[in-house]
């Protein structure tokens, strides 16, 4: 049988290259350049925005210390997904793989937003390279607006699509074994955990924008991504063949590694997701509260109200 479908490491598996034998976790280490630059040149500028926001404005004055606080926490997950130790288990055991995935879309994605980062960021760019760097996002905003195609029904298809797709057993064997596809699949889940993400704190932002859609997307992801880890959960036999080989390593079969995945993905990875929905709701909930106050009051100053 070929070594490829024993899931043994082919010539360009995962990010330069696979090691022959389980690395354990205190060797799980990624010191690949292409991940690594992106994420100190992200905390750098963050550091040097931040620093130019506060000597002007003031220690915690229009940048609060829990919004830097969050894109730390969201620098640390990206850490914990790329450098250490999911990145190299993720070559080893789908149930690793899939909690990157999950990392990704659910965890890392809202947590830098909550930070701010673009604002931070032109902070941290000389004033002449202001302009030039937000032309790009100026011109989609301009072609596009902020209609359905940036809404959060849109972001919840398109997050399905990502997961669905990536996971089909094909899609993901091609990702594992080419480097440009395994980036690609990365920067993927990412791009659509922010897409996702960043149209419910607009809804959250927005006050004359309405929460439904925003509850729809959070339920609708919720269950897409329960039945997936279900479908992998319960399925009889292993669906991926670059872990036949593998999976061992950390005493698990192959069924019982794709298992392990399916509840990831099903039960820690719906949390933020519900969370979200709770406090989406409580945010409703709260300003529906405010909007009835302010009509009894503004119906009892009209003439002849008791």
């Amino acid at each position: 049988m070929p070594a490829v479908v024993l899931g043994w490491p082919s010539r360009a598996a995962g990010h330069a290259g696979v090691a022959e034998s389980f690395p354990g976790l205190a060797s799980a280490w990624s010191y690949d350049p292409q991940l690594l630059v992106p994420l100190g040149l992200a905390l750098l500028m963050y550091v040097a925005g931040l620093t130019r926001y506060w000597h002007r404005a003031g220690f915690g004055r229009g940048m609060p210390p829990a919004a830097a606080a969050a894109f730390a926490a969201g620098l640390l997950v990206l850490s914990l997904a790329f450098v250490w130790p999911l990145d190299v288990l993720g070559q080893w055991s789908l149930g690793a793989h899939m909690a990157q995935h999950m990392l990704l879309l659910a965890v890392a994605a809202p947590l830098l937003l909550l930070g701010r980062p673009g604002v931070v960021w032109l902070k941290a760019m000389p004033a002449l390279w202001v302009r030039p760097a937000t032309w790009p996002l100026r011109a989609v905003k301009r072609r596009i607006g902020s209609g359905a195609l940036t809404g959060p029904t849109t972001a919840m298809l398109l997050q399905a699509a990502v997961m669905w797709g990536w996971h089909v057993p094909a899609a993901m064997h091609v990702a594992l074994t080419n480097d440009f596809v395994h980036y690609a699949m990365h920067a993927s889940f990412l791009g659509a955990g922010l897409l996702f993400w960043w149209t419910l704190l607009r809804s959250l932002r927005d006050k004359a924008a309405g929460f439904g859609g925003g509850a729809i997307a959070l339920v609708g992801t919720m269950v897409q991504m329960g039945l997936l880890g279900a479908l992998l959960t319960f399925s009889p036999m292993p669906r991926y063949p670059w872990y036949f080989g593998r999976s061992a390593a950390l005493g698990l079969t192959p069924l019982e590694d794709q298992q392990l995945a399916g509840l990831i993905m099903w039960i820690p990875g719906g949390l933020p997701y519900l969370i979200g929905t709770l406090l989406l709701m409580t945010v409703w909930l709260r300003r529906s509260e405010r909007y009835d106050v302010r009509n009894l009051r503004a119906s009892r100053r009209l003439p002849g109200a008791e």
